[in-house]
């Protein structure tokens, strides 16, 4: 997924990538995060595969395994500011959700010309996960009203 992504691009180039979206005039679409833990990430040299530690640390060697950064984990537990007691399938919701927004504003503004080529973008170029089978497939899926609802 996206987490996965961001460590074999680089989280020097993520934190780049996000401080240009966050600062683009693209109204409330782009807000909602706190840009600096990306940044702060990079200055502590967590910058993903390519330093051997980012959101998961990466053994040496070509058949090493990753796990889960224990110290990231407790790094992201500062910036949350509160509690909201979401189940596990509400926070998924939320984060396919921004995935599934901003597909169909593209869509809406013909940035992509259908939704099929919205799919194999997000699939591939933003590590949206494939067994979804991208943003409309999942609105496909789950159906638009539904969706809306959730």
């Amino acid at each position: 997924g996206p987490v996965t992504l961001a460590d074999e691009v680089g989280l020097d180039v993520v934190s780049h990538v996000s401080n240009f979206l966050s600062s683009a005039d693209l109204g409330v679409r782009m807000e909602g995060g706190d840009v600096s833990l990306m940044a702060k990430m990079v200055e502590k040299g967590w910058l993903g595969k390519k330093s051997g530690q980012g959101f998961y640390t990466y053994g040496k060697g070509k058949n090493a395994k990753k796990s889960i950064n224990a110290e990231v984990q407790a790094y992201v537990k500062e910036f949350a500011t509160r509690d909201l007691n979401l189940s596990e399938q509400e926070m998924q919701d939320r984060i396919i959700g921004r995935f599934v927004n901003e597909a169909a504003k593209c869509l809406e503004d013909e940035i992509i010309e259908n939704p099929v080529v919205g799919d194999i973008g997000l699939v591939f170029g933003t590590g949206f996960a494939p067994f979804r089978g991208g943003p409309f497939r999942y609105l496909d899926q789950v159906g638009v009203d539904n969706y809306v609802n959730m």
